[in-house]
């Protein structure tokens, strides 16, 4: 049966939950992006095409920066959405749902080329529709899916009521998702298995009790993108 609910399992045994996109969203997103990367490369071109030889050969430069690594720069430093996809309210994320990295973004990237086979990303919008979780071969390679991504304000609803705070040091990605979970998890979680939880992670926030439980709560809102 179709399902679009996808769950992993902390080591903590933290279950986290989110809603795959499928291919409609996706494509729609596709679409919005292509179109902005597309007015931006004719207004370049325009310009440039006022200097001659020289300034065609700046705008191919631009134009391969634009082209490979527009939704790289955005799904790193935005939170894994372009414009388009942040329009849809859909994101990429690696496959254990936390934030996705630089290596993710260039191999699911990278690999469009492979996903645009034969023409116009049929191999990719086959892939979509036959893998489980409606990845693309790019997404299979870099082991990334995409997600539904609520809005703060709605999320805001289900977080801990603490102010949200950076990590003050690395954090290895099992890290990340026991971090994410524990914010997620606070409603079902006694004070006590709070406390105990988070005295296992005291190496990260540099306290014990219930001020760790506050940090990593504020770190936990922080991944989640609650950083306003």
């Amino acid at each position: 049966m179709l399902d679009t609910d996808y769950q992993v399992e902390t080591p903590e045994a933290i279950d986290l939950t989110a809603q795959l996109a499928g291919p409609v969203p996706r494509i729609l997103a596709f679409l919005i992006d292509f179109l902005i990367r597309a007015v931006l490369i004719v207004c370049i071109f325009v310009v440039l095409g006022l200097a001659g030889l020289a300034g065609i050969g700046v705008f191919l430069l631009i134009f391969f920066v634009l082209d490979w690594f527009y939704p790289v720069l955005f799904e790193v430093l935005r939170s894994g959405q372009t414009p388009g996809k942040k329009y849809l309210g859909i994101a990429v994320v690696n496959d254990d749902l936390t934030p996705v990295t630089w290596s993710t973004s260039m191999i699911r990237n990278l690999l469009r080329a492979a996903d645009f086979l034969p023409a116009s990303y049929l191999l990719g919008l086959i892939a979509m529709c036959s893998t489980r979780h409606f990845q693309r071969l790019g997404d299979l390679a870099a082991g990334s899916i995409v997600i539904h991504k609520h809005d703060n304000k709605h999320r805001s609803d289900d977080l801990p009521k603490v102010p949200a705070n950076a990590p003050s040091l690395p954090l290895s990605l099992e890290d990340q998702v026991a971090i994410t979970g524990f914010s997620q998890r606070h409603t079902q979680l006694s004070q006590s298995r709070k406390q105990e939880l988070a005295n296992i992670l005291s190496n990260i926030t540099q306290a014990e009790g219930d001020e760790a439980v506050k940090k990593l709560q504020g770190m936990g809102n922080w991944l989640l993108g609650d950083r306003e």
